[in-house]
């Protein structure tokens, strides 16, 4: 970390610890994220100052490169106000289309790693790790894994921050920026917030600071010593939820909720998709991958749901629950193979996206699940595991079944 970025955290970070355990809740925020995706075109203008943003009289930054909030410019600032404070600057308009583009395949990386993630904007999300921990390693590798992906894919950087909840982990990520990574540790969790100005806090604005002001309470470390009677009692329902984000705790408290797991994969198409032999070969992809997490959680699932959206973007659920539990690809596409074709000769549009979830999902190991009778003699599983145990050592892209090695002729 820079030495800029410890003066803003108000302490020494690097006293914070090391051990992740229970620290799986991420808070991704692409850095920059409007100018960086204009600057992957115009590489002439890194390290300048540059603002996406409309010119007229009434225009506003949209986003500012870091060269540029040196300066004072900030996102919704009015820009007459940003070239006064800047008037080297470059001005981008905004291109409308490609940061959804973009967006969309972070997210699709996300997705990867998995489904328990909450898009709050185009460039943000909050991640709960804590079902990939088993497959994928700890909460620190997983996040430097994934920020690798991410720019290895899209050119782009993302600063994550890795705590116990989601106000930490944002707070975290404001103080990993740009383009890194901060650990705050279950244990040294007290000791991050209570340096920090009051108004660092999510919902902390102007007004509520100057509030806090006038009891002598200017850092969060102030709001965590009084009791939580009293900030109820002056400051309503508002008080006794920012009391517990000065403690590091979620408006719902530390304990998520219990959810009903499941694992999923789903594909948006560049252009809409007519041929069902294209969209057979991209539902066996999805059941190969979804099949992979499965097994590598040490699950099965009972049943499986499609997501099919039409190029009018109406989109169909379909489920189907299973006369035994899985954990196979094959049998995966087996399962929802009959409902793609059917879904396909129904309706007349294209195909805009195909996603297969995997749910209902319990331990292999009290599953009960058996061979089929018509399985032959080093059948599927053993063939499925064997493609783990390669992917583990090369990398998920090393190898894959056999029926997706062979090109699509619709697809680059």
């Amino acid at each position: 970390m820079s030495r800029k970025q410890l003066a803003r955290s108000g302490g020494d970070l690097s006293r914070l610890g090391t051990d992740d355990t229970g620290a799986t809740m991420l808070h991704l925020d692409m850095d920059s994220f409007f100018v960086s995706v204009e600057l992957l075109t115009r590489p002439e203008l890194l390290g300048r100052p540059v603002i996406v943003g409309g010119r007229g009289g009434r225009g506003v930054v949209v986003s500012a490169s870091y060269e540029a909030r040196e300066f004072g410019v900030h996102a919704a600032m009015p820009m007459a106000r940003a070239m006064n404070l800047c008037p080297f600057a470059e001005v981008i308009p905004p291109s409308h289309g490609l940061y959804s583009s973009y967006s969309r395949q972070v997210f699709d990386l996300v997705a990867d790693v998995t489904p328990d993630f909450q898009q709050v904007s185009v460039d943000e999300a909050y991640i709960d790790v804590s079902g990939a921990v088993r497959r994928l390693g700890p909460p620190v590798l997983i996040t430097s894994q994934l920020r690798s992906e991410i720019e290895a894919r899209t050119g782009l950087s993302a600063s994550v921050g890795i705590a116990g909840s989601r106000v930490v982990a944002k707070l975290a990520s404001t103080r990993a920026k740009p383009h890194g990574q901060l650990l705050v540790p279950l244990a040294a969790t007290q000791k991050f917030l209570d340096p920090m100005p009051i108004e660092a806090l999510p919902g902390v604005g102007e007004k509520t600071r100057e509030s806090f002001a006038k009891y002598g309470i200017r850092l969060i470390g102030d709001l965590a010593a009084v009791d939580e009677a009293w900030a109820g009692r002056v400051f309503g329902a508002h008080g006794h939820h920012l009391w517990r984000s000065a403690h590091g705790q979620d408006s719902h408290g530390m304990d998520r909720e219990v959810k009903d797991r499941s694992i999923s994969a789903e594909q948006t198409f560049a252009e809409d998709v007519w041929d069902l032999s294209q969209l057979e070969h991209e539902l066996l992809r999805l059941a190969d991958k979804v099949a992979h997490r499965v097994r590598a959680d040490g699950k099965v699932a009972t049943t499986l749901g499609l997501k099919y959206r039409l190029s009018d973007f109406t989109t169909l659920s379909r489920s189907v629950t299973l006369d035994a539990p899985t954990d196979l690809a094959r049998e995966m596409y087996e399962a929802l193979r009959p409902i793609v074709i059917g879904l396909r000769e129904q309706k007349s549009k294209g195909v805009r996206l195909l996603g297969l979830r995997a749910a209902g999902l319990m331990d292999f190991a009290i599953s009960g699940r058996q061979a089929r009778l018509d399985e032959p003699e080093h059948a599927g599983r053993e063939a499925e595991v064997a493609l783990d145990d390669v992917r583990k050592r090369f990398g998920t892209a090393a190898i894959s079944q056999a029926s997706l090695l062979r090109k699509h002729p619709n697809q680059d």
